[in-house]
């Protein structure tokens, strides 16, 4: 009996370039960042990280469709999720939900006791406010939209695993936004070059856009576009994914009718 081949992938409307889905919609960005900081959030701001939030979600999406597409399948599998992430280290954030998911159980640093047996983690007391964990159900909606995008369906496990992946980058993101407008612009502020051993690093230029967002201009009191830019420089590395983000977050922000 002849193996059967591959399913080509669809084209079309199904698998629509990541700007033409809507990002996650404005107010649920903005109840984000009201759960880590008072401050105020501009509306470029929320756009830019709602955008930024879309692309890495669609980067895992493909990353994990890649991998379903090896075994002919167009339901995506948790297993297929840790594919993507093996094989794309950019793909590996919102880190923090790796420890409240089964399907990374045991990548994180499980303990055992001395006779072998595991040792449970210890019990989270719940916070007044809704953590990134807790309120990560609320991307249901979006994810399921990107992966209709894609052409794609996954497991309901699949699906809360990119829920909680959502939740916990946009929290981080917001974060990090928060820290930035405070500290007065990026004071972590790096980036990655691949050079040869024993060569010298280049020197960053001086024309690197990224390196004018390591000052910030404007109040203390409010996030604008820029300081989320910021924060995903902080989130995501040096890399081809980090850029696409940027890139696209710019143009979200300035679309006026996103939202």
């Amino acid at each position: 009996m002849t193996a059967q081949p591959a399913r080509p992938e669809r084209s079309g409307p199904e698998t629509a370039s990541v700007m033409d889905v809507p990002p996650f919609k404005l107010p649920l960005v903005k109840a984000v960042f009201r759960d880590v900081t008072p401050m105020h959030v501009s509306r470029p701001a929320a756009r830019a990280a709602a955008s930024v939030t879309r692309t890495v979600l669609t980067e895992i999406i493909d990353g994990a469709r890649r991998a379903a597409a090896e075994e002919s399948r167009r339901k995506l599998v948790p297993g297929d999720l840790l594919s993507a992430i093996d094989r794309n280290v950019e793909l590996e954030v919102g880190t923090k939900w790796y420890d409240h998911s089964p399907t990374f159980q045991g990548l994180t640093g499980v303990l055992y006791d001395a006779e072998g047996v595991i040792v449970p983690s210890p019990k989270r007391s719940r916070s007044r406010r809704p953590s990134a964990v807790i309120g990560a159900h609320r991307f249901e909606a979006g994810v399921r939209k990107l992966l209709r995008s894609r052409g794609v369906t996954a497991v309901p496990v699949m699906v809360r695993d990119l829920d909680g992946i959502a939740s916990v980058f946009l929290t981080d993101l917001a974060r990090d936004a928060a820290m930035v407008v405070r500290e007065g612009g990026v004071k972590r502020f790096g980036s990655v070059a691949l050079v040869m051993p024993g060569e010298p690093a280049p020197p960053p230029s001086l024309k690197d856009p990224l390196l004018a967002l390591s000052t910030r201009r404007g109040d203390g009191r409010t996030i604008g576009r820029d300081d989320v830019l910021a924060a995903t420089t902080i989130q995501l590395f040096g890399g081809n994914l980090r850029q696409r983000a940027l890139t696209e977050a710019r143009e979200a922000a300035q679309d006026t009718s996103a939202g």
